[in-house]
């Protein structure tokens, strides 16, 4: 498959005028600051290559139809463009055709807005050929509505944000054609898809723990990837710095092996059409046993980044899966503030380079993983089942009683799913055959 995504390069440096519009009905919502929200579209742009010149924050009743910011904002807009010489304006909110088109040629810059914007950071980002194939397809998808309205920008030579993947490649096709490419890029990725429920299927039956890190973008998930398995995998301190899910194998103190996977990091406003896209790969998380949250807790906007996390969970289906909130980056915050991180569940205070924290870690999920301790009577002479109680879980302590061998076995929910609920029926079952003998027995 032609690789579109990293066909393109700039020629010239995006210079950008970033613009909100501050709504009341944007401000009724408990997880919308807007000046938070500004500061972080400040480095998406940044994190996209874009050299930010100036911010434009307009007050409003409701979106101008024509205008987004309403017209006389708009002329102050290009007053503004004019004097730092910018060549790029993007919105923090999603912008529609006709609203892009106006702006851009009345404006004559070409227009962004946040989606798009985030598109473009994946593009850059995806490596794999289902990450490929994922981006394209989020951006056609959102590209498709929007023809009319992209014209002139897609036009435009000299590649930059908003013309990368299917921009310049795509400019002389109609819908028609995109459509088509659209259904071929669905086909391409059920194929991909195919493949990794294979391996999904294998990994079920081999019976690894598997555990999946969780966490908005930048919140030090590939780091801890990394300290803790010692991955070969990109780390920087920017957005969606890593896109592609990376799965390390991962040995516990106890001496088990499991296997840890860092997905795609959340964002505030995620598109749509990129959950949709990238559904597969973060369906990753819907497979895990256990599920990390890593928190930048660091942030100010720490509070609203979890619910975003909490509402993705939601929308996968995947938020009432066994977590364990981990408040990440714990040394770069004042020690007062630390003691009061508390969150819903399991939680660890941690800095992601330190030793101690990791071995904490680790101690957690082993915890966890081998769950809770069991009580099981079994005929001494059965060693069929005794040997079963050796294989699904650690056994911490075993005495004789009688003709049978009393055990004690710490066994995770898992494994007591798969098999140690059969051996419970049979425990329970003789113990039933000895109180019907007269023999006493508290043991299940």
């Amino acid at each position: 498959m032609k690789n579109h995504l990293h066909d393109i390069q700039p020629d010239a440096c995006d210079r950008a005028v970033l613009v909100s519009l501050v709504t009341p009905q944007l401000k009724r919502q408990d997880d919308y600051d807007p000046e938070q929200s500004l500061a972080e579209l400040v480095r998406l742009a940044e994190t996209a290559g874009v050299e930010v010149l100036d911010t434009l924050t307009q007050h409003k009743e409701y979106q101008d139809y024509r205008w987004f910011i309403g017209k006389g904002k708009a002329e102050e807009l290009k007053r503004l463009i004019e004097a730092r010489e910018a060549n790029t304006a993007i919105f923090d909110q999603e912008l529609s055709g006709a609203q892009v088109r106006n702006l851009e040629q009345f404006l004559d810059v070409k227009i962004i807005d946040r989606t798009q914007l985030i598109l473009d950071i994946f593009a850059q980002r995806a490596k794999t050929r289902e990450g490929i194939i994922q981006v394209e397809l989020a951006q056609l998808s959102y590209l498709l509505p929007r023809l009319s309205g992209h014209g002139k920008n897609l036009s435009r030579l000299g590649g930059g944000i908003g013309t990368r993947g299917p921009g310049e490649s795509k400019l002389e096709t109609d819908r028609r054609h995109i459509r088509g490419r659209i259904s071929e890029l669905k086909r391409q990725l059920q194929e991909v898809l195919r493949h990794r429920t294979l391996h999904r299927e294998r990994r079920k039956k081999s019976g690894v723990y598997q555990v999946a890190l969780v966490g908005y973008t930048n919140a030090g998930k590939s780091t801890l990837l990394r300290q803790l398995t010692s991955a070969d995998v990109y780390v920087e301190n920017q957005l969606f710095a890593t896109l592609d899910p990376t799965s390390r194998s991962l040995r516990l103190p106890g001496g088990q092996d499991i296997l840890l996977t860092d997905t795609v990091g959340f964002i505030q406003n995620l598109p749509h059409d990129l959950v949709a896209a990238f559904r597969a790969t973060l369906e990753e998380v819907c497979e895990a046993d256990l599920i990390l949250h890593v928190v930048n807790c660091s942030s100010p906007m720490m509070d609203v980044q979890m619910k975003v996390v909490d509402s993705v969970l939601k929308e996968l289906g995947a938020h009432g899966k066994e977590r364990i909130t981990l408040f990440n980056k714990a040394d770069a915050v004042p020690a007062g503030r630390v003691e009061m991180l508390t969150a819903e569940g399991p939680s660890l205070r941690i800095s992601a380079y330190n030793d101690e924290d990791l071995l904490r870690v680790k101690q957690a999920i082993e915890e966890r993983m081998t769950g809770g301790n069991r009580s099981f009577r079994i005929p001494a002479d059965r060693g069929d089942m005794i040997s079963v109680a050796y294989r699904i879980g650690e056994v911490v302590d075993s005495a004789v009683e009688g003709s049978d061998m009393l055990l004690t076995v710490r066994i995770n929910n898992k494994e007591y799913e798969k098999i140690g609920h059969m051996l419970a029926a049979y425990a329970m079952s003789h113990a039933a055959e000895g109180m019907h003998r007269g023999e006493s027995s508290d043991h299940v």
